[in-house]
C-alpha cells in the first residue's frame, strides 16, 4: 500500500509528523540495523508516572508520538518500528493524591517506590500496578500500538544493571554536568544515584560515594549509619534527568517528545546519555496548553479540562483533530473550543477524498485515520466522509427546541434536512446528536436568552415572515439563505451591514450573539416552526 507516488510526496511534505520523522530519515535512511547487520525496529518511547492517572496530556503524547511513528514508516517504505510506553514506578510517592481513596495507606507509604505502595484501590498488587493498569485500558480504549514497560521491572529484574554500571562508571562526569545546574544548598546533598534504604524501603535523597563501579557497590548514610549496598536489582533508582539519560542508553530510544516544561531536562539529559556512550533521541519539544483565560493549566487549580469532559461533549476524532494541529503553539484547552474541532474536522475529512496526493498529506485527517490503522494507504478509509449537518447547527436547534430537546425530537427535525434519517444509517451523526444535547443542557441553555427586536429588525422581520409563508415546504437550505440574504440587503430596514442581519437573527431568536446559516437552519428547523419563532420575537416588540 505504500505507494512510490506517497512515499516521494511524503518526503517533500510540510507536515510536522513527517518533517519530524525526516529527522529520523537522516539518522536511518533505510532503517535501523543491529549489530549484526539486520533490521532492528526504531524505538519511539513516551513516558508515563503513575502517581496519577492517564489523562489528556497522556493522551496528547501518544498520539503526537504514534503519528511521527507512522510518518517514518511512510518515508522508509515500511522500516520496522516499536512504540514504548514507559511507566516510571520506581519514582517514590512524594506526596498524597486528593483523587484516591484510603489516603492513610499512602501517606503510610510516602517516599516508597510506587510498585512497593499497597494499592488503595484494593484491586492490584501496588498503587503503580492499579495506574499502570489505568494507563494500558486507557490506551487500549483508543487503540494504539504500544509495548508497555515498566521501570520497576526493568531495574528489579537486572535489565538496567548494565546501564546503571555506566552511571556509576562515568559518575564524577555526570556530576559536573548536573551540578552547576542546581542551587547551593541543592548541590550539598545531590547524588545521580537513589539508593532505597534497606530499613524504611524508602527511596533516598543523600550524598552517594561510588566503592566499586563494577560491582555496583556505593556508600551512603541511612538513619545515622553508614551502609554499603549493590544498586543491581532494585536497590536504588536514578535521580530524574540521569533516569531518563540511563532509560535512552539502556533501551536504545530513537524518538521522544516532551512538553516545554522539560526543555532544561531535555538538554541535561542529552548531555549525560553522550557521556554514558549513547546517543539523544530526536524529539520535538511541545507547547503546553493554556486554561480560557490564556493561564497554564495546573492540577492544583484545576482550570484544566479533563479527556472524560472532552468525550462527554466531543468525539474522539475532533480530539485528536485539535491536538494535531500547530504542537509548537500554545493552545487554549476549554469546552468552549469542542464545537469548532468537531465540525473542522468533518470539513477536513470530507474534502480528503478530492485532494491531490501532496494536499492530502498535509491533511490533518490523512493522519488521524492512519494511526492506528493496519496498513497505510494513499486513501484511508474513511477518506472523503461528511458530516450530513454541522454539529454547530445541531447545537442551534437543540437549543431552540429547549425542554422539548431529546434525541429523539432531534433527529425528526433531521428528516426535514436529510433522506433517510435514520440513526442506524448515520452512527456518527448519532453520536453528535447527544454530544450536541449534553453540551447545550450544561454550556447553552443556562445562558439563553432572547432579545426583543428593534428599529428596523421589526419590519424586517415581517418581511422574512411573508416570504417564508409563501415559499414551498421542502425548499433548499440555498434558496432560504438567498431570501433571507435579499431581505438584509433592503435600505428601507437600515442595516449596516448583512453582519448586523443576521446577529439580530441570532440574538432575536437564537437567544445567541453567533449562530448558523439561517438557510441551512430554517431548512433543518423547518419553515412552519422558524415563523412560529419569528412570531414569539415580534410579539416581545
Amino acid at each position: 500500500m505504500l505507494t512510490d507516488d506517497l512515499i516521494a510526496a511524503a518526503r517533500v511534505s510540510k507536515a510536522w509528523p513527517f518533517q519530524e520523522a525526516m529527522k529520523l530519515v537522516k539518522r536511518y535512511p533505510d532503517g535501523k540495523r543491529g549489530p549484526d547487520g539486520a533490521l532492528v525496529p526504531v524505538l519511539f518511547e513516551t513516558g508515563y508516572g503513575p502517581s496519577g492517572l492517564p489523562h489528556i496530556g497522556t493522551f496528547q503524547e501518544v498520539l503526537r508520538t504514534t503519528l511521527v511513528r507512522r510518518a517514518y514508516e511512510v518515508l522508509t517504505g515500511g522500516a520496522p518500528t516499536r512504540l514504548v510506553a514507559f511507566s516510571d514506578d520506581m519514582d517514590g510517592l512524594r506526596k498524597v493524591p486528593d483523587n484516591v481513596p484510603n489516603k492513610d495507606v499512602l501517606t503510610a507509604n510516602l517516599g516508597k517506590p510506587l510498585t512497593r505502595i499497597p494499592d488503595p484501590f484494593g484491586t492490584h498488587a501496588s498503587f503503580a500496578h492499579h495506574n499502570n493498569a489505568r494507563l494500558c485500558a486507557f490506551l487500549d480504549q483508543f487503540g494504539f500500538d504500544y509495548e508497555f514497560i515498566s521501570a520497576s521491572d526493568c531495574y528489579n529484574g537486572g535489565q538496567f544493571d548494565e546501564a546503571l554500571r555506566q552511571v556509576l562508571r562515568h559518575y564524577d562526569a555526570i556530576m559536573d554536568i548536573m551540578l552547576p545546574t542546581l542551587r547551593e544548598e541543592r548541590r550539598r546533598t545531590y547524588s545521580p544515584v537513589l539508593p532505597v534504604s534497606p530499613t524504611s524501603g524508602v527511596v533516598l535523597q543523600v550524598p552517594v560515594e561510588v566503592i566499586d563501579a563494577e560491582a555496583g557497590i556505593v556508600h551512603f548514610v541511612d538513619e545515622g549509619q553508614t551502609i554499603e549496598q549493590c544498586i543491581f536489582g532494585g536497590q536504588a533508582k536514578l535521580q530524574w534527568k540521569v533516569d531518563w539519560a540511563m532509560r535512552w542508553y539502556a533501551l536504545g530510544v530513537d524518538y521522544e517528545m516532551c512538553g516545554k516544561d522539560l526543555t532544561d531536562s531535555v538538554t541535561q539529559s542529552g548531555k549525560i546519555v553522550r557521556e554514558l556512550g549513547g546517543r539523544k533521541p530526536e524529539g520535538l519539544i511541545y507547547e503546553l496548553f493554556l486554561d480560557a483565560k490564556g493561564e497554564k493549566i495546573s492540577k492544583s487549580k484545576g482550570n484544566g479540562l479533563s479527556i472524560e469532559e472532552w468525550l462527554t461533549y466531543g468525539s474522539e476524532e475532533s480530539l485528536g483533530f485539535y491536538i494535531f494541529r500547530e504542537p509548537k503553539s500554545a493552545k487554549q484547552l476549554h469546552v468552549g473550543v469542542i464545537p469548532k474541532a468537531i465540525d473542522e474536522y468533518w470539513q477536513f475529512r470530507a474534502s480528503l477524498g478530492e485532494q491531490p496526493l501532496d494536499k492530502k498529506l498535509g491533511n490533518p485527517v490523512w493522519h488521524l485515520l492512519s494511526a492506528n490503522a493496519a496498513t497505510l494507504a494513499e486513501n484511508p478509509a474513511g477518506a472523503g466522509e461528511s458530516l450530513p449537518v454541522p454539529f454547530s447547527l445541531l447545537l442551534n436547534l437543540v437549543g431552540v427546541l429547549g425542554a422539548g430537546a431529546t434525541r429523539e425530537a432531534v433527529w425528526s427535525y433531521l428528516g426535514n434536512y436529510i433522506a433517510n434519517a435514520d440513526p442506524a444509517a448515520h452512527p456518527a451523526l448519532d453520536d453528535l446528536v447527544g454530544k450536541a444535547l449534553a453540551y447545550n443542557r450544561d454550556f447553552i441553555a443556562p445562558t439563553l436568552v432572547k432579545r426583543a427586536p428593534k428599529g428596523g429588525e421589526v419590519a424586517a422581520l415581517h418581511a422574512l415572515d411573508a416570504a417564508l409563508a409563501a415559499a414551498p415546504a421542502d425548499m433548499s437550505s440555498e434558496d432560504l439563505q438567498t431570501i433571507v440574504y435579499e431581505i438584509g440587503k433592503r435600505e428601507e430596514f437600515g442595516f449596516e451591514s448583512l453582519r448586523d442581519w443576521f446577529r439580530a437573527l441570532y440574538e432575536t431568536l437564537l437567544g445567541s450573539e453567533q449562530g448558523p446559516r439561517m438557510g441551512s437552519f430554517i431548512a433543518l428547523y423547518g419553515i412552519g416552526p422558524s415563523r412560529a419563532l419569528i412570531a414569539e420575537a415580534l410579539a416581545k416588540a
